[in-house]
């Protein structure tokens, strides 16, 4: 059994703690504000993965379980949480193609390959795709 000490001087215990942090110190400079919104993006990245393995669950069970799919997709709810995963998993897709040319390094002649020549090719594969699907979804 150890003897009790005595209580810290005045002032003491303040002096060996670092600062408190405010909760939302992220928000207070809008570099760490985006920063923290694009990490929140990959909840909602996740949301569409797990909405979409539903879907193909469905399907594979049937025309039954998949109008049963149609049914919960249809509710406002999830109409709503789709609609606002939609906006963040566009700002996912919109900083990633802004970050890889800035993080990624190729080299052409001993020359660094500028950024918006890295960029270009990602935009124009997002709006290839996504003209493909929006012509499925016309015609089909």
């Amino acid at each position: 059994m150890t003897a009790p000490t005595a209580p810290p001087a005045p002032g003491f215990q303040e002096e060996l703690l670092p600062p408190r942090v405010s909760l939302f110190w992220w928000a207070e400079r809008r570099s760490y504000l985006l920063f923290m919104l694009r990490e929140l993006t990959s909840v909602f990245v996740a949301w569409f993965v797990a909405y979409l393995l539903l879907l193909a669950i469905a399907v594979g069970q049937g025309p039954d379980a998949y109008r049963g799919f149609l049914e919960w997709s249809a509710l406002p709810v999830v109409i709503a949480l789709n609609a606002v995963a939609l906006v963040f998993v566009i700002f996912h897709a919109v900083t990633f193609f802004y970050a890889a040319p800035q993080t990624t390094v190729v080299r052409l002649r001993g020359q660094r390959v500028p950024a918006a020549l890295l960029a270009v090719p990602l935009y124009l594969g997002w709006a290839v795709v996504s003209a493909f699907l929006l012509w499925l979804l016309v015609v089909a």
